[in-house]
């Protein structure tokens, strides 16, 4: 990257290329369009006569629509390259930090003083758009610069079965030394009495003439090379190349999600993106989902769909959220919301529909003043960016927010079109009430009071053509009413009570307001306002804020939008899918908290009858104890009352587990500070894991963070965090496995993630289908490698014992080598790649299946011994059975019985035979692929034998010949092949079909059911799902059985009024 070339002034007005490594602080460049900026500049001039140029900084914060700077005035007509060549300026600054928001600094020109803000202020890995050029002077390079102090290494992260495996490792690393060490002191002490009175005991090893290894005068010494010669001997025990084939198939299985059409999103043209393969079989064990809303749940394209001015609620179409709240009260008659027929506005961004102000009738209305100084604010008060086509001459906008965009589409629509900005003007085509034509209006903008997260609050400062100067401003209605001058508040109590009724409806909403401005005071705070800029201090923010709020006060009050941030496609469903599948999600997110509860209540979090447990600090008793002058009491008295809460709430999840009623949990950004502290967080864990639902309404990024590392470490349970935007980035890389959701809201959360998709319902096939083969696949891979190397392994031990622990190896140097790396290794792979228990429609007919995942059934600790312990008793068989029916045998017709070379080569015959005939019975989906490894392995071995054996003896030893001229004759050999086969897999077949009639497990159930053609039978379907291992409590499913449990005990208390009064009763004193 550094090797990039950028335009650097050389002087005299020259610019030359230079590499980015050369830069220094204080150089002059030239970026041109669609470049990269090479260092922090400032923003100099570009080729706009106002000095503006438009940036894209998707690198940085995820964002893809595009931000607009702006040169100072003073050096703004700095537009050749010529005009460098007497330029000096001096520039002071903050020091670097890594703050992208923020920036404070002054340029001295010309013996003035000029104050730099962050929006002069271009930083690295941004890219130029839109602009032909631009002339920025460097600020901060390298690792000063902003990204480079935000760059942090991204965590590493293994799965729980790798974890698991390493302790495998070290399990058969430990029985290797056991067995070698056992080994030695045997052969140590075997050594020791070769020799006696002359007599050699051992005499084939020639005791009386031998070198260390074997000498009885030396049986410590020897003993001890024993052991380093067993250690290398066994080392098969140790699968070194499972590492590698896990690789390889995680990488395959990745491959296969990346293809997966169900998980490609049409609209975008984006298919899933697995990031890291390292976490595939993770997927398959995921307890709890921690889930942004907005851009996740939701679709983060907002629509202008309702709105209120001077105290009238205007918009008539029905938001997601008042649909599923019909639906919540159907059980109630005349309580069912009625739908709007008419079809759904084609223009994005703006699904309002209103005769009373639309096709300019607000102008008819009484109060049409109000109503043309609302839609005049919406046309003015941002900070986006037309774009007119020049063949159609529509105007389209880029917006630092979907929500900001659909203010000024909406003012377009309703008669007050934004069409071109400049460094100093707005222009619109408005409708003239009185005429009720179009004509072009200007406003001379003055400042602009930027929204941040602290303000929460944007407004311009503009001067209109007949010279008013207006404040315009619009914000949360948290701190925008506090603003209201009183003479302002005509319409304030119908306004809360709409802006209530559009919460309800899971709708964001703004408070619009204005006032008029008089020279004298404008004066005044445009003074103090440009020297706050030029201050170079580490209170500047707090000044310019103090300086702010003087101006932004004394408002009068014109109404509130209402924009629809709707649900993705399936997210219902999807949601219900992972309830079923015994899946917990917690929704952690920014919005308020009717906002957070009504979209629970649209994607079936939530539903009627549920009991909620709100903590928040919105309460009266909060707010007084913050008016106290002494700040730390008063944080410990808020404390004091959150954990009241949180007790009081865990008292009643003990009663609700007695009756067995779900309970929410919904908690705000403020008691979520306290609720997290050290001696709070186990309680509000524990409260948390006990409710069905849980939403964290206000969180901040590093709560997000906090809340998903607290489920982690204290549950250990795996955690998956989903989410769209930076705000995200640092609960996706805190999870087990982070989920990026390619939405509008940029890449940076892709960047961030483990796996990528674009739309939320592409969880529950990501998670039910690719987690639970994954997770089975290489569960079971890991199982068999472990069990063929025992089975290796323990023959060459066994053997050991039966040579007097002598080092002397049961097979052929190359027969060993080859073991794990041709005859055994594909067939594994195989496995891994391609197995199935049940089929993809199966997997979410029967999400249930997922919970063998989550318990981690196919790797426990049981199902690893038992293969192991499968592994010693095939080896076992393979041994005894050839060692006793081989040894005084006549192996040919000439009457030769077997040698060395003849046993090893039987021996390996048998254990490659046998394992791979043990992977054929452990799959469960056959492909063409997995017949031609496993029996193209075994095939494989005796064309290797063969050709090996045909090589000259100095190179093949004793494989020389060895199959075609001893082994290939013999019909004991192939014989004895076929009986220790079916020997060593009876054990096996007799252990799975007792399992398997017995005691079957959930996904056998289903093959079962395969089998027999009944996976569409209802009632046998409903009987397999009766063994649900977690009783369902949220999703539609269960909004479902809840209402026909309510309306099954409504028949009953009409049957039985005795038993109505006397539940009542007992009510009201619970009560």
């Amino acid at each position: 990257m550094n090797n990039r070339k950028v335009k650097l002034h050389r002087g005299g007005g020259v610019f030359d290329y230079s590499k980015w490594r050369d830069l220094k602080v204080g150089d002059v460049v030239r970026v041109e369009k669609d470049e990269f900026f090479p260092a922090d500049l400032i923003l100099l001039a570009s080729n706009y006569d106002d000095a503006i140029c438009y940036v894209e900084t998707m690198n940085l914060d995820g964002e893809t629509n595009l931000k607009l700077k702006q040169a100072l005035e003073a050096t703004s007509k700095l537009h050749e390259d010529s005009n460098f060549q007497n330029f000096r300026a001096v520039i002071k600054c903050e020091d670097p930090n890594a703050n992208l928001y923020t920036f404070v600094g002054s340029m001295e020109l010309e013996d003035q003083q000029y104050p730099l803000a962050p929006q002069q202020l271009l930083l690295r890995d941004s890219k130029l758009r839109n602009t032909d050029f631009v002339y920025g002077v460097v600020i901060f390079t390298g690792h000063d610069t902003k990204v480079m102090q935000n760059a942090t290494d991204p965590p590493s992260k293994r799965s729980k079965i790798e974890k698991r495996m390493d302790k495998i490792i070290y399990c058969l690393f430990f029985v290797l030394i056991l067995i070698s060490f056992i080994g030695s002191i045997f052969f140590g002490i075997a050594t020791n009495d070769d020799l006696e009175n002359g007599r050699m005991k051992r005499w084939y090893l020639r005791p009386d003439d031998t070198e260390i290894y074997y000498d009885p005068n030396e049986p410590v010494a020897a003993a001890i090379l024993h052991f380093f010669t067993a250690l290398m001997l066994y080392g098969y025990l140790i699968p070194i190349s499972l590492y590698v084939s896990i690789e390889i198939v995680k990488v395959l299985q990745s491959v296969f999600i990346n293809q997966d059409v169900h998980m490609y999103y049409e609209e975008t043209d984006k298919p899933a993106h697995a990031r890291t393969s390292n976490l595939n079989e993770e997927l398959g064990q995921v307890d709890t989902i921690l889930s942004d809303k907005t851009g996740t749940l939701t679709c983060n394209s907002m629509e202008f769909i309702k709105c209120s001015i001077a105290g009238v609620a205007y918009g008539q179409r029905v938001t997601e959220v008042e649909r599923a709240l019909s639906g919540r009260h159907e059980s109630h008659p005349g309580q069912v919301l009625e739908k709007i027929s008419e079809s759904k506005s084609s223009i994005k961004g703006f699904n309002f529909m209103d005769e009373r102000v639309m096709n300019g009738n607000w102008i008819k209305e009484p109060n049409a003043n109000v109503i043309q100084n609302f839609l005049q604010l919406l046309a003015v008060c941002h900070t986006a960016i037309p774009e007119v086509d020049e063949e159609t001459g529509k105007v389209s906008y880029e917006a630092e927010s979907p929500d900001e965009a659909a203010f000024v589409i909406a003012a377009r629509e309703l008669g007050f079109e934004f069409y071109e900005r400049t460094h100093t003007t707005i222009s619109l085509h408005e409708l003239d009430p009185i005429s009720g034509q179009k004509i072009n209006r200007s406003y001379k903008l003055l400042n602009i009071l930027e929204f941040t997260s602290a303000r929460k609050r944007m407004s311009v400062i503009v001067r209109d053509a007949e010279g008013k100067l207006l404040l315009l401003s619009k914000g949360a209605d948290s701190v925008m009413f506090e603003r209201i001058a009183k003479n302002g508040r005509d319409f304030e109590e119908k306004t809360k009570q709409h802006i209530s009724e559009y919460a309800d409806s899971g709708l964001r909403t703004l408070i619009l307001a204005y006032r008029e401005l008089n020279e004298e005071e404008y004066n005044k705070f445009s003074k103090e306002f440009t020297e706050a800029k030029n201050l170079v201090s580490e209170d500047q923010e707090q000044i310019v804020e103090g300086i702010v709020q003087n101006i932004e006060k004394d408002l009068i009050l014109l109404g509130a939008t209402a924009v629809e941030d709707k649900l993705q496609d399936g997210v219902p469903e999807c949601i219900d899918k992972l309830a079923q599948a015994g899946i917990k999600l917690w929704v952690l997110t920014g919005d308020k908290m009717e906002t957070a509860i009504n979209i629970g209540f649209a994607c079936s979090l939530l539903r009627q009858g549920m009991k909620q447990i709100i903590i928040s600090s919105d309460t009266p008793e909060t707010k007084s104890l913050e008016k106290m002058e002494d700040k730390s009491a008063a944080e410990a008295a808020i404390k004091s009352s959150v954990l009241r809460q949180l007790r009081e709430a865990k008292a009643l999840l003990s009663t609700s587990d007695e009756n067995y009623e779900a309970l929410a949990l919904i908690i705000d950004g403020k008691s979520l500070t306290y609720a997290l502290e050290d001696d709070v967080k186990d309680l509000f864990l524990e409260l948390a894991i006990g409710c069905a639902s849980v939403i964290c309404c206000r969180s901040s990024p590093k709560q997000k963070a906090l809340v998903t590392r607290l489920v982690k470490m204290r549950t250990g349970s795996t955690t998956l965090a989903i989410g769209d935007g930076a705000n995200d980035v640092g609960m996706l890389q805190e999870a087990d496995i982070g989920i990026g959701i390619s939405g509008v809201e940029g890449m940076q959360a892709v960047m961030s993630s483990d796996i990528a998709i674009a739309q939320f319902r592409f969880l529950e096939r990501l998670l039910l289908v690719h987690g639970h083969w994954c997770y089975r696949r290489i569960s079971s891979m890991i199982c068999y490698f472990f069990y063929k190397n025992i089975a290796f392994g323990f023959t060459l031990f066994f053997f050991e014992i039966y040579a007097s622990f002598s080092g002397q190896a049961a097979y052929n140097d190359w027969f060993m080598s080859l073991y794990n790396v041709f005859f055994t290794s594909l067939p594994v792979i195989a496995l891994g790649v391609f197995d199935q228990d049940v089929s993809s429609k199966l997997c979410l007919k029967f999400p249930l299946l997922y919970q063998e995942g989550v318990q981690n059934i196919l790797f426990s600790w049981k199902r690893i011994i038992g293969w192991a312990l499968n592994g010693v008793v095939t080896s076992a068989i393979v041994f005894f059975f050839c060692i006793r029916s081989m040894e005084y045998q006549a192996f040919r017709k000439g009457g030769e019985v077997m040698g060395l070379e003849v046993l090893g080569a039987t021996m390996y015959t048998c254990v490659v035979w046998v394992v791979n005939c043990q992977m054929a019975l452990s799959i469960s989906y056959f492909t063409y692929i997995q017949h031609i490894f496993i029996w193209g392995s075994i095939l494989f071995w005796y064309i290797f034998l063969l050709a090996y054996g045909a090589i000259d003896p100095s190179f093949s030893t004793t494989a020389y010949k060895v199959f075609i001229e001893a082994l290939a004759p013999a019909p004991f050999f192939w014989i004895i092949t076929l009986l220790i086969l079916i020997a060593s897999l009876l054990p096996y077949f007799i252990y799975a079909s007792i399992q398997m009639r017995f005691f079957p497990m959930y996904h056998q159930m289903i093959q079962w059911m395969r089998n027999d053609r009944q996976t569409s039978d209802p009632e046998y379907c409903n009987v397999v799902r009766q063994r649900s291992i977690r009783h369902t409590t949220v999703g539609f499913t269960a909004r479902l059985e809840a209402s026909k449990r309510f309306e099954a005990s409504r028949r009953v208390e009409a049957f039985n009024p005795f038993e109505a009064s006397k539940r009542s009763q007992g009510k009201s004193e619970d009560r």
